[in-house]
């Protein structure tokens, strides 16, 4: 939800998604051929800043999307310096830590890129851009349904909860616990009820096995894929003239 919604209200949401796609693949190319953290660093605030200022993107929406990965990483990296000693007791691994640098930085850079992609680009623009890049019609299917059944699941989610709430279901931890396990024993059910809802609306629509959008038009696209082709050049040499 908070990253449709940033996509939807981006200062780059009438951009090309084939340009968006473009400069995110260079920045994630160029994060791959450097080897410098400093290097890797200053990449990672280029993509991120380019979402943040170019785009327009939230800060308070960036944070909130990057924080889970961001998470996941420090964990690594600490998992990284970690090791176990030969009389069983586990020490810091100071040898390690330019490798760890560089991991992390190249994973910052990457996740900056993909960041500034998905913050910017609607979920139909990007439909649109796969099934013009030949991706099979049926991933495409499967993308918008649990796309789809995400705002479902969050309906029903929130309506339970207020039913519980007026019924004083969260009164102290004892009666909060006991109605969050009977929502959590609902879900299944109403989430099964409202899909076979949703099935039945789409045959009643002719749905023949293929779900369709209506594609939005960029009359800039060729404009805006070669400036994208140039930023991301630009990032790949900036990254391959760290290895000279």
């Amino acid at each position: 939800m908070r990253i449709e919604t940033a996509a939807y209200a981006s200062h780059w949401q009438g951009v090309a998604p084939s340009a968006k796609a473009l400069f995110a693949l260079g920045g994630m190319g160029a994060a791959w051929v450097a080897t410098r953290p400093g290097t890797l660093a200053v990449l990672a605030a280029v993509l991120a800043l380019a979402a943040l200022i170019g785009a327009r993107v939230p800060l308070r929406t960036y944070v909130a999307v990057a924080l889970p990965p961001l998470g996941f990483l420090l964990l690594s990296c600490l998992t990284m310096l970690v090791t176990p000693g030969v009389d069983g007791s586990w020490h810091w691994a100071n040898s390690m830590w330019p490798a760890v640098a560089r991991t992390a930085g190249r994973s910052l850079a990457m996740l900056a890129a993909l960041l500034g992609f998905v913050l910017t680009t609607p979920l139909p623009d990007l439909l649109a851009l796969l099934r013009r890049l030949r991706t099979p019609e049926l991933l495409l299917d499967l993308m918008a349904l649990c796309y789809r059944m995400l705002f479902v699941l969050r309906q029903a989610w929130e309506e339970g909860v207020t039913a519980q709430s007026a019924r004083l279901g969260y009164r102290g931890w004892r009666h909060a616990w006991r109605s969050t396990g009977l929502l959590a024993g609902q879900m299944a059910v109403q989430v099964w009820q409202r899909a076979s809802a949703l099935q039945m609306a789409a045959e009643a629509r002719g749905y023949q096995g293929t779900l369709r959008f209506l594609p939005a038009e960029f009359p800039q696209a060729r404009r805006q894929t070669a400036w994208a082709a140039l930023a991301a050049a630009l990032l790949l040499l900036v990254a391959a003239g760290d290895r000279v």
